[in-house]
């Protein structure tokens, strides 16, 4: 489906899920404490309903010009919602609801005017696809531990840290009631299971990207050589998968909800945005090698036997 339409549904969806939300905000006061706090509500709808709620239907009616209304106004409201949750510890549910319109409005706002998602600008620094220089099996694997360091500390420990610090500062821990503490050791098990399963597995496919395919997991010294062995034999993308589960195991560790959507979040993101250019590469460098490959093994979840036999006759 053309980006267009899309971004207009959203566009309708948001205006129709702001009214309401004001209607709740008027006549439920858990709503309005949970989602503004101390702020006076006529204050903020003396701004936020023309410039979110009006705007946000006139984007959805086709109308551009309203993307450089509603696209601000956004983010500024997000902004300021967030530093006031930080700062009191109320309205968290609020600020939440609000960096989620501010993502999205940003997303649809580009979308309606330029017709597409250039998610090609993603790929900048070590997501842009250069090939690795050639270098012996020691050394790529040394280059693979180190970006296998930081991006660890960076996407398992310090970004998680910061997301559940938020969650606790903005009083967006879901209650579980009187068996609060047996989910949470059993969160913490399932947890460290995950975490060990999806780390092994990481660590075999970064193994496996470094002396089968003479390059490194980052996109910046990709594999010289297309690596079909190891996990790679049953999923395309094994270290995306490690990765997933990875953050959804830091999650549980963690006891946070937030930390859990971040990563399927960052899946999507990784699915839709980067995973077409990647594989756009590997066809482009591999050619009938990789399109072989692709026919007969999944992206995502190993085929069953027979369907591989059928993909291999196939291609």
């Amino acid at each position: 489906m053309p980006a267009r339409p899309i971004a207009r549904a959203y566009f309708a969806a948001q205006a129709v899920a702001g009214a309401a939300w004001w209607l709740a905000v008027w006549t439920v006061p858990a709503v309005r404490d949970a989602t503004l706090g101390g702020l006076d509500p006529l204050l903020v709808a003396l701004g936020d309903l023309p410039c979110f709620v009006l705007a946000s239907a006139f984007a959805a009616s086709g109308l551009r010009w309203a993307v450089w209304i509603v696209v601000p106004w956004t983010c500024a409201i997000a902004t300021g919602m967030a530093l006031y949750a930080t700062i009191t510890g109320l309205a968290g549910w609020g600020a939440l609801l609000m960096l989620g319109a501010g993502g999205g409005t940003v997303l649809a706002g580009v979308a309606l005017r330029l017709g597409r998602l250039p998610s090609e600008r993603l790929l900048v620094g070590p997501f842009a696809p250069r090939e690795a220089q050639r270098a012996s099996a020691g050394s790529q694997l040394a280059r693979t531990a180190a970006q296998t360091a930081v991006f660890w500390g960076c996407f398992l420990l310090v970004i998680p840290l910061g997301i559940a610090a938020v969650e606790a500062r903005w009083g967006l821990r879901l209650p579980i009631g009187a068996v609060d503490e047996p989910v949470r050791a059993a969160g913490v098990v399932a947890g460290a299971a995950l975490l060990v399963a999806a780390s092994a597995l990481g660590t075999w496919s970064a193994h496996a990207m470094a002396t089968r395919g003479e390059g490194t997991p980052l996109p910046a010294a990709t594999a010289r050589r297309l690596v079909v062995s190891g996990p790679y034999r049953w999923v395309r993308n094994p270290m995306a998968i490690a990765g997933i589960a990875q953050g959804v195991a830091v999650g549980l560790l963690l006891g946070s909800w937030l930390v859990v959507l971040y990563a399927l979040a960052g899946s999507l993101l990784w699915n839709r945005a980067i995973r077409p250019h990647e594989e756009a590469d590997l066809a482009a460098r591999f050619g009938a090698e990789f399109a072989a490959y692709a026919a007969r093994v999944a992206c995502w979840a190993p085929r069953r036997p027979g369907a591989v036999a059928r993909a291999a006759r196939s291609s």
